[in-house]
């Protein structure tokens, strides 16, 4: 896969995750794994690019993502 491809599907996942959680329906907290699978394809990303900010922020994001997952489907 290539770095132009990874990042397009980290984008394009996430504003998926995003729409999810935002429309508040029952569905919402699939958002939050739509999110960890955006985060996964941004760490790739980072990773491959040396973006070290970018890794530090999804690394942190996928904390939060998890959590989501957590506190929406499993409680």
């Amino acid at each position: 896969m290539t770095q132009k491809q990874i990042e397009w599907l980290a984008s394009l996942s996430g504003l998926c995750g995003s729409g999810l959680v935002a429309a508040n329906l029952p569905i919402s907290g699939w958002g939050f794994v739509v999110f960890l699978i955006s985060n996964a394809f941004w760490i790739a990303f980072a990773v491959r690019g040396k973006h070290w900010g970018l890794l530090t922020m999804q690394a942190g994001f996928t904390v939060t993502s998890t959590l989501g997952v957590f506190r929406w489907l499993l409680v």
